[in-house]
């Protein structure tokens, strides 16, 4: 059975799939620890709250705590959009 040859592209380069954009810089050394720490402090802060009955982190909060858990793990994840 003959095989097929592959489509022939003349004169086009493809640029690389891995090369940075033109202009981009990459993060800081200390973006990937505070994006990850923000996210497993968020983790910690719930599990806290569950643990607790809502009594911690902050017991006037009540179950705002967990929306302030929630909302540091969103922060995180909202800085993953951003890494390279």
């Amino acid at each position: 059975m003959p095989e097929s040859r592959g489509r022939i592209r003349k004169g086009r380069a493809r640029p690389s799939e891995l090369a940075p954009a033109k202009g981009t810089k990459p993060n800081p050394a200390w973006y990937a620890p505070v994006m990850v720490g923000l996210m497993v402090l968020g983790l910690i802060w719930i599990v806290m709250v569950y643990l607790s009955s809502g009594r911690l982190p902050v017991a006037a909060w009540g179950n705002w705590n967990l929306a302030a858990g929630f909302g540091l793990i969103i922060v995180g994840f909202l800085m993953t959009t951003n890494w390279r």
